[in-house]
């Protein structure tokens, strides 16, 4: 049975010529009038019109831009084209986008609605498509409080007449395909307000590419031709027990390693290379991207996301970026993406008030504003919203290829009074400050992406001591991978900033961590978030003259990577840059042409191989049975002594975190023998000064804290030793 439009209604013609009616498809295209084939096509720029093939001239209906013409099936087939003449007597050839059938599935569209797609990016947004043979663009978007929507870019000099596209009934997507069109073009989407009437532009929320900033127009990508071959890197990954693999973490703002000699970005590809060869000499296993996801203002170092499924065009393309990703799989590096779910900027042009109305966030600003960076809050309640966060997540995780995702401010997520005072906040439905919607999606997010994508690690940046963040979900965690120890960093750095003459009074700040070290799987991150905003340079963090800093950073980094979990250090930490990180100039590369500075690096690449080659220090990161004291309470000389362990084999790590050299201190050991330093950070291959038991030292049969044998050995001033006993 046929349905025949109300075709002969001028106020509905009249409301599609303007711009303001749903649903176009009910005026234009190729439709069955009292027996008699009638299509209707709206060009803004035509003067005069025809039907291909049948040369059926299309007659312009009465004071507007639609053009239609009448004849029988032959004459009009179910996907003609249209020749137009424009006024400079131009002549085009085009497919009507309007006689072409609805796109997108049912099914698709209920699990969108639902919250329950994982790819939403395969349908939403700007995707090739084919139908009947004819090759196109697809679009859609979710508007559900707009009154039209239109398809506005190069390709149709941005006017939202010519492409209006069609709601799909109560889901609030709205879609149309536009044939012929191939290849990147710039577009936006045209909405106008079903409120007010007020029409306005915004970037597609699915863009797999975004202009360069201050740009703003989404790109179409063309179905991409790359050629992946990290197969046996993903394979591995699939099968890798990373709880018990040494795992460093070199955290990267892609922006700022390294530039031209003119301050001008590198590309990814270029990035690729230099860094992974880099990342490979210094023994980091994966490199962690502040995020690249597009972002308008570079201050924000990617924090602030508009683009949620488009690596920034700052270094390149899409596929350059998976030339990246690609590459550092082909070298055995991870590489794992700073994801910001936490909040979005109010740009005009992005994600705020998208349809005119409150739609991702909130509209009460006690639930939707976050104060202190200016941006808004998810609203993690609504369903769109969550298959948006979490496709975007497995966007990442499976047609990047990325390795994982770490969660950025997760405790502003977790608290609805998180920084806000005591009348700005609104408690949950059980007077709680818990914000139990945000706290639901998360344990979403990570039981999908751990199923998903085999392998794949979650991070998550939580400051608080929220319970069981990396515990799984079924035993009421949130089942991330790991948290950011924010804790220990906090102490740890605390103490290190003290005068060495001090420090027998904050003994505990090292001793406290191991108290709920087991708690979580716990990362040890000193982060880009540590060398910003007026906290100093990790070198210019210590305190002393200039051999002192250097010898008490040499001590921290040894202390970090002997200490339980995985570890992560920001780029250029590990040569002690002297300035604060700026996002917007290359690193210090030049302080390498001084020892101190080569010392330092000299060091963060022999730990992260001792790390890698020593299984002690890895393999029970997340286990008391990697770990046991050998003496915490000698708070009066500042000295900290412990085993890490992994079945039979154990390492010995003493720490002198004073300047005076300490001979003869003695330790009891669990086993006899000789014991031999593997690393020493004073030593002068690393600029110190040397001091240090290269002849290996024997056990003496003297019991000593609660051990049968001792060792008595020299302790360097400001350092820290480990010690193997020698097999055989």
């Amino acid at each position: 049975m046929i349905v025949e439009p109300m075709h002969n209604d001028s106020k509905l013609i009249h409301r599609i010529n303007e711009g303001y009616h749903y649903d176009p498809f009910m005026v234009l295209g190729r439709h069955n009038c009292h027996g008699a084939w009638v299509a209707r096509s709206i060009l803004p720029f035509a003067e005069t019109a025809f039907i291909d093939g049948s040369n059926i001239e299309m007659e312009r209906v009465a004071d507007t831009d639609i053009f239609s013409a009448q004849g029988d099936s032959e004459d009009i087939p179910d996907q003609y084209q249209v020749i137009w003449i424009d006024i400079n007597g131009k002549q085009h050839q085009q497919y009507d986008p309007y006689c072409f059938p609805t796109q997108l599935t049912d099914f698709d569209i209920h699990l969108f609605c639902e919250g329950r797609h994982r790819c939403a990016y395969s349908f939403m947004g700007s995707n090739p498509h084919k139908i009947f043979g004819i090759s196109g663009t697809l679009f859609s978007v979710w508007a559900p409080n707009a009154e039209r929507v239109s398809i506005v870019g190069d390709f149709n000099l941005w006017n939202g007449r010519c492409h209006p596209m069609r709601v799909r009934g109560s889901s609030g997507i709205w879609e149309l395909f536009i044939p012929e069109l191939e290849g990147s073009h710039h577009y936006k989407f045209e909405i106008r307000s079903k409120s007010n009437g007020n029409i306005f532009l915004k970037s597609d929320p699915y863009a797999k590419q975004l202009q360069l900033r201050p740009n703003t127009a989404a790109i179409t990508v063309p179905a991409s031709q790359f050629d992946w071959n990290d197969e046996t890197w993903i394979e591995k990954r699939r099968f890798c027990n990373w709880l018990h693999e040494p795992l460093s973490i070199y955290e990267v703002h892609l922006g700022s390693w390294k530039r031209t000699d003119d301050e001008q970005f590198l590309n990814y590809r270029q990035l690729a290379h230099e860094l992974v060869d880099y990342v490979k000499e210094m023994g980091f296993t994966y490199i962690e991207l502040l995020p690249i996801t597009e972002h308008p203002y570079d201050p924000s170092w990617g924090y602030q996301t508009t683009g949620y499924f488009a690596a920034t065009s700052r270094y390149g393309d899409i596929d350059d970026f998976k030339y990246f990703v690609n590459y550092c799989h082909q070298n055995d590096i991870g590489v794992i993406l700073d994801w910001a779910p936490g909040h979005f900027p109010k740009d005009d042009h992005a994600l705020a008030n998208f349809d005119g109305t409150p739609l991702y966030e909130h509209e009460d600003p006690r639930l939707g504003e976050h104060c202190d960076w200016g941006t808004l809050i998810f609203n993690y309640g609504r369903h769109e919203v969550r298959s948006f966060l979490i496709s975007s997540a497995i966007y990442w995780l499976r047609e990047m290829h990325l390795d994982g995702l770490r969660v950025d401010a997760v405790a502003s997520m977790l608290y609805l009074d998180y920084s806000r005072n005591e009348n700005e906040w609104l408690p949950n439905i059980y007077g709680g400050n818990e914000n139990l919607e945000a706290i639901s999606f998360l344990r979403e997010l990570n039981q999908v992406t751990h199923s998903e994508v085999e392998g794949s690690l979650m991070m998550a940046e939580e400051s608080t001591s929220w319970p069981q963040v990396t515990r799984p979900t079924w035993l009421g965690g949130l089942g991330f991978s790991m948290k950011w120890n924010m804790g220990w960093m906090h102490d740890t750095l605390k103490y290190y900033q003290l005068d060495p003459v001090h420090r027998h009074y904050h003994h505990d700040n090292l001793t406290f961590g191991l108290l709920y070290c087991y708690t979580e799987n716990f990362l040890l991150p000193f982060s880009h978030d540590e060398v910003v905003h007026g906290k100093g340079s990790m070198i210019n963090k210590m305190p002393g003259d200039e051999w002192q800093q250097f010898a008490n950073l040499r001590l921290l980094y040894t202390y970090m990577f002997a200490y339980p979990g995985k570890k992560l250090l920001f780029m250029g930490s590990e040569f002690a840059q002297r300035q604060e990180w700026q996002y917007n100039k290359s690193l210090d590369w030049y302080v390498l042409d001084y020892a101190f500075h080569q010392g330092v690096q000299k060091l963060v690449k022999d730990l992260n191989k001792t790390y890698h080659q020593q299984s002690a220090l890895h393999y029970y990161d997340f286990d008391h049975n990697g770990f046991e004291w050998l003496d915490c309470h000698d708070a009066s000389q500042s000295v900290l002594s412990f085993i890490r362990r992994h079945d039979e084999e154990f390492l010995i790590c003493i720490f002198n975190f004073t300047p005076v050299p300490r001979e003869n201190y003695r330790i009891g050991v669990p086993a006899p023998g000789q014991y031999m330093e593997i690393h020493n950070s004073d030593s002068q291959y690393y600029c110190g000064s040397n001091i240090g038991n290269g002849l290996g030292l024997q056990t003496d049969d003297l019991p000593w804290m609660e051990r049968p044998w001792s060792i008595s050995l020299t302790l360097p001033p400001l350092s820290g030793i480990i010690l193997k006993l020698k097999s055989g």
